[in-house]
């Protein structure tokens, strides 16, 4: 996969993409990650990127010329073609089932935004997605995108130590993962469920899928409406939610 960033704080990205999975995935040759500078497109000697809105208003727009420019120059740089994706808060909200379709693509162009917002002709005419992280403000694009860069290499087959790390995900089965533990059996009198260390894996399994369902119907039970759940499972709940 080729993955290329367009954003006008390149440095941003020198740290998160220098450590753990993303490193070793770009090491392995699973993933492509370039990162541009916005500004290296614009026409003017001061690299200009914003201008005032018209009709008035506070803040600045970022312009249309120089991320046309950018897009268009960067899709010539390779063969793959993919997405061209906006980060925006108006996207489409971003989620496991996201990143998970965005992995089976060859290439992906994330472009991250800043200032009030962009020039309306980027988001009807450039961008052929855009995606939210969430409902909350940010200065910028760019951690949205590492985000999304996070989470989608995750999905590419070999950047995990373990094939199963990744279906074992919180979110991966549309639940939250059950709790997790290890040495020493005691810790200060506080001890590991005894099914852990009984060597029985069918009980081990069974334990798992019901810590789960149980983790998620008192955290996040607007997870546990969508999710796909055997009546038994169901009446399971109903016994053992706390009342």
């Amino acid at each position: 996969m080729r993955i290329d960033i367009l954003t006008i704080f390149p440095g941003m990205f020198r740290g998160p993409f220098e450590e753990s999975i993303v490193k070793r995935a770009v090491e392995k040759g699973l993933v492509q990650i370039f990162v541009h500078d916005i500004r290296d497109y614009a026409s003017d000697k001061h690299r200009t990127v914003d201008d005032y809105p018209y009709g008035g208003g506070p803040g600045m727009v970022m312009k249309a010329e120089p991320l046309f420019a950018a897009v268009e120059s960067v899709q010539g740089q390779a063969a793959e073609q993919g997405p061209v994706i906006l980060l925006a808060p108006q996207g489409r909200l971003f989620d496991q089932g996201v990143a998970v379709e965005l992995a089976r693509h060859d290439r992906l162009i994330l472009i991250c935004g800043h200032y009030e917002g962009m020039d309306a002709r980027v988001h009807e005419h450039l961008a052929t997605d855009e995606i939210s992280i969430g409902d909350y403000v940010l200065s910028g694009g760019e951690l949205a995108a590492m985000v999304v860069v996070d989470a989608v290499v995750r999905q590419l087959p070999g950047a995990l130590g373990s094939p199963e790390s990744s279906a074992d995900d919180s979110f991966s089965q549309g639940l939250l993962e059950y709790p997790q533990y290890t040495r020493p059996a005691d810790f200060r009198g506080m001890g590991v469920p005894e099914v852990l260390l009984s060597g029985n894996h069918g009980e081990i399994a069974r334990w798992r899928r019901q810590q789960s369902l149980l983790r998620t119907a008192q955290r996040r039970p607007d997870l546990l409406a969508r999710a796909d759940l055997t009546e038994d499972e169901r009446q399971w709940l109903l016994t053992n939610l706390p009342s």
